[in-house]
């Protein structure tokens, strides 16, 4: 009777995901979706690191356990709508980039109260929900040239890697050049840099789950030299979600202003693009793409998207987002939604285990190498930028270069929005220029002169 039940059990998961149809087997989809747990799990001790109040947002943070259960709960949701809906062995979670640029740009840079960036993200993600159930999807993609959206990518990716660079202590302030080397005698600067090596290490030997080998290594060599507190317990039960849950919602009056209008935009526009792009690779790795070179559901596969951010922003976490790392679990074998499922899974079994999390969460020397390789990875769109083409290179490296350097996103995002349309001026080819264009660029050109602070 139990053989009968497993076997009617499966053939109605086979059924439902497609799995035969798709040349996988469930077994397949089990070791798919463990592996990209693997290479993505690091999420829950990089974000609360970013967003909580024992890292550098002090105490204008989240509270750091309500940021890693957050996190944990918002990838599950978002990668069980994922797989549930959109059936595509992706997952999502918090993104990285964004989650910087909430925490950096908008809650350090612009001072606005962490509850209110929440509402700016509620409302990113209820704009990408409209957008990616109606056609105006398709519009705005045709309407940012390519060059931008990979210049975003690889700005983002420089910036993720600015701030592990900063955190290792490998890069400092310096009151004469602005930024310079650290100083490598001191103990938590070696054992990051330790930590970058190992990973590095790893990644190149194609370890599916890299960046997490790497910041247990380092964890642990920094517990055994005492840079590192040792935890005091292994397992919890998940907490601090009151602090943080239905923030958005009531704070959301306050996000109806100009100043968030920019951060809304900047929000949509890293993840709408982010997505994208990651859908895209991802479902062109497992072989999921029709005939055209299309991607068959995207509607459904972006509103997943759009409906994690929702939700990880009512539960009390930045932008979530489809995470590239899913080629991991693609790479094993995964072609259908149940590797997501699976992923979920994983997610929802790390939340029990904060007190492990925290210790990594807060110190910046172990999960600094996380956020370098991360950069490193998002860089990659650097090679598909046309240099040889100056109306594209120059807003290109502007947008590249400013993320970085005025620490904040928004503002490299702004200035490479407004020289596109002057060089393409320049050259003669403003009617090339599609009028969204011209729209966001007096949006940003509003943003500097009046609201940037």
């Amino acid at each position: 009777m139990v053989t009968g039940l497993l076997t009617r059990t499966r053939g109605r998961v086979d059924s439902f995901f497609g799995i035969g149809i798709h040349g996988s087997t469930v077994r397949r989809e089990l070791m798919a979706g463990t592996v990209t747990f693997l290479a993505m799990c690091y999420v829950l001790a990089v974000n609360p690191s970013i967003l909580g109040d024992q890292g550098d947002l002090g105490a204008q943070g989240i509270p750091t356990q309500a940021v890693f259960t957050a996190t944990a709960v918002a990838a599950v949701v978002g990668s069980l709508v994922m797989g549930l809906w959109a059936r595509y062995p992706i997952a999502l979670a918090p993104g990285m980039g964004l989650n910087a640029f909430f925490a950096y740009s908008v809650v350090l840079g612009m001072g606005i109260p962490w509850q209110v960036a929440l509402s700016g993200t509620l409302l990113s993600g209820v704009i990408f929900f409209v957008l990616a159930v109606t056609k105006i999807r398709e519009k705005i993609l045709n309407a940012i040239p390519l060059q931008l959206k990979l210049a975003v990518a690889a700005g983002v990716g420089a910036f993720v890697a600015f701030l592990g660079l900063k955190n290792a202590g490998i890069v400092v302030d310096d009151p004469a050049t602005l930024v310079g080397l650290g100083d490598f005698t001191q103990g938590a600067t070696v054992l990051a840099l330790f930590g970058l090596v190992l990973t590095v290490v790893f990644l190149v030997r194609g370890w599916h789950g890299a960046v997490l080998y790497g910041i247990v290594a380092t964890a642990v060599i920094g517990m055994l030299t005492g840079l590192v507190d040792i935890p005091d317990g292994v397992v919890s039960m998940p907490q601090g979600l009151d602090q943080t849950f239905g923030q958005a919602l009531i704070h959301l009056p306050d996000a109806f202003t100009a100043q968030m209008a920019v951060v809304v935009l900047t929000m949509l526009f890293v993840d709408f693009f982010d997505a994208s792009g990651t859908l895209i690779g991802v479902a062109n790795q497992a072989g999921l793409l029709n005939a055209k070179g299309e991607l068959p559901r995207a509607s459904s596969a972006l509103s997943a998207d759009a409906v994690g951010t929702m939700a990880g922003a009512v539960i009390g976490t930045s932008t979530t987002t489809a995470y590239v790392e899913s080629t991991a679990g693609v790479s094993a074998g995964g072609r259908t939604g149940l590797t997501a499922v699976v992923t979920a899974a994983w997610f929802a079994v790390a939340m029990f285990f904060f007190p492990i999390f925290v210790v990594v969460a807060g110190s910046g020397a172990v999960t600094a190498a996380a956020l370098i390789v991360v950069g490193v990875l998002m860089a990659r769109s650097l090679g598909d930028i046309d240099w040889s083409r100056l109306e594209f290179a120059v807003p290109a490296f502007i947008t590249i270069i400013m993320m970085p350097l005025t620490y904040s996103i928004a503002n490299g995002l702004a200035m490479g929005m407004i020289f596109y349309p002057v060089v393409m001026v320049a050259r003669g080819r403003f009617r090339e220029v599609h009028p969204v264009m011209w729209v966001l660029t007096v949006v940003f050109l509003a943003y500097f002169f009046l609201l940037a602070e």
